[in-house]
């Protein structure tokens, strides 16, 4: 097996080293932090293809220079929120949801505090993540964002990983592998 998969996205081209997830399958790991030409070009090329929206949301971690991106450059006071992987100190009545993910090995909860939740209500809400896979993080954010009464105009991600893209009705940029052994 290559030690490396090569990603063409947003005109750009990234080496994505392949990991190991167990035994029976590999996944080239795509992350965006610290890579800022790469987080601009996507973020770019979504908006590209995103409803209007009043709200970004994502979930802690990956996505949040995504998110960050892709509000700056919506301007006009854009907000993007972030659904956390711990409640915080300064979240009063956080709402919380469970959330198992391909890259994580054990069972985890988003949390989002009650001033961003009614900030959320009647907002039209797009849902951003750097990858889509089994789509457990996509329905966490999502189950956080309808709680609170937002509504979802859209989900999207740079990329949709193995047959996530057929799997769940989202918008991305590019089709990422998985690797069987």
């Amino acid at each position: 097996m290559a030690e490396y998969y090569t990603l063409n996205v947003a005109g750009l081209t990234r080496q994505l080293p392949i990991c190991s997830v167990n035994e029976h399958m590999d996944i080239a790991a795509f992350v965006m932090f610290s890579d800022v030409e790469l987080t601009v070009a996507c973020a770019k090329a979504l908006l590209e293809k995103a409803p209007e929206c009043d709200v970004i949301v994502t979930a802690e971690s990956k996505g949040i220079p995504l998110a960050y991106e892709m509000a700056r450059q919506l301007g006009n006071g854009m907000r993007y929120i972030v659904t956390r992987k711990m409640p915080k100190l300064y979240m009063k009545d956080p709402i919380c949801v469970e959330v198992k993910s391909i890259t994580t090995a054990v069972q985890q909860k988003l949390w989002l505090d009650k001033n961003e939740a009614d900030y959320l209500r009647g907002k039209r809400v797009l849902i951003v993540d750097d990858v889509i896979s089994t789509g457990e993080s996509l329905e966490a954010v999502r189950k956080l964002v309808e709680s609170a009464g937002g509504n979802i105009v859209g989900e999207c991600a740079v990329l949709a990983e193995g047959d996530a893209g057929k799997n769940f009705n989202i918008f991305y940029l590019e089709h990422l592998p998985l690797f069987f052994k």
